[in-house]
């Protein structure tokens, strides 16, 4: 893990193609900017964590429900 400090208006470089620029500093958070190839996904890790859990949710569904259903 590499961790650094930026101030606004500066960036980190990963590899080639992906460019990290400190946008804005206010009370405690940090707004950034990523420059990245369109084939890049760029996701929130909490997003992440919740879509992850979702489909684990959804891979454990009891298809005996809908049996049910159609009776």
């Amino acid at each position: 893990m590499l961790v650094i400090t930026r101030k606004k208006g500066e960036s980190i470089l990963i590899g080639e193609d992906i460019e990290i620029t400190v946008v804005k500093v206010d009370d405690g958070s940090v707004k950034l900017s990523i420059a990245a190839p369109k084939n890049i996904t760029i996701l929130r890790k909490e997003l992440y964590k919740e879509v992850t859990e979702e489909n684990k949710n959804a891979a454990h569904f009891d298809s005996s429900i809908l049996k049910n259903i159609k009776k």
